[in-house]
């Protein structure tokens, strides 16, 4: 997937390059009648999570393909090693577990997973988009990374570059959906808030942190 053109033009630009997927995570990789999955983001932090990365990713193409690549916590538990884990997005587990199933499941989800992963390599992800489920999200992650010891980290969902961009990327959306801009039905976003932000941004969305 371009990892090794990732790395060069990286380091040949003096940035750190850092391998990481976001991942689909289903029930069971092998049940093709459960769509359901969630996401999650895994980075390699040394050479044995990257190794375990590729591992997973192509098992989620050659076993667990169903609508999409999928994995499932028991691979995850057996090639976690050197892997750096983030609850993701609205679509991770952890969120969804807020937004549906309320505060205890959330935290049941929560110690599961920081209990599948080495010691401190799972994280609690929060962003800063400013929709309602976001920040609803976002105050019960504080306060389950508080009583759970479970580290936080803010990260920003990019999907363009500038701000302004927001609306030629739903009409790319829409090409490659084969959809209309006057289809309802359509998936779009509901915030003009997935851009490259800056760190002075960032660090007054999370000012209190």
């Amino acid at each position: 997937f371009g990892a090794v053109d990732f790395y060069t033009k990286a380091k040949a630009h003096g940035v750190k390059p850092v391998f990481g997927c976001e991942v689909y995570v289903a029930p069971d990789r092998h049940d093709r009648q459960v769509r359901r999955v969630n996401h999650l983001i895994l980075l390699a932090r040394d050479r044995e999570g990257y190794e375990n990365l590729s591992h997973l990713v192509s098992m989620g193409h050659l076993e667990g393909f169903y609508y999409h690549p999928r994995i499932d916590k028991k691979l995850l538990r057996e090639r976690r090693g050197g892997l750096l884990a983030l609850s993701a997005c609205l679509g991770g587990e952890v969120a969804q577990s807020v937004l549906r199933e309320g505060t205890a499941r959330a935290r049941e989800v929560a110690s599961e997973y920081r209990d599948l992963f080495e010691p401190g390599a799972f994280h609690l992800e929060m962003q800063p988009n400013g929709m309602a489920e976001q920040e609803q999200v976002n105050a019960e992650l504080r306060r389950i990374g508080r009583d759970l010891a479970i580290p936080l980290v803010a990260t920003n969902d990019c999907h363009y570059l500038r701000q302004r961009d927001a609306r030629a990327h739903e009409i790319l959306m829409c090409i490659q959906m084969g959809k209309s801009l006057d289809d309802d039905r359509r998936m779009h976003h509901r915030t003009d808030a997935y851009y490259l932000k800056t760190p002075e941004e960032m660090e007054a969305y999370f000012h209190d942190l």
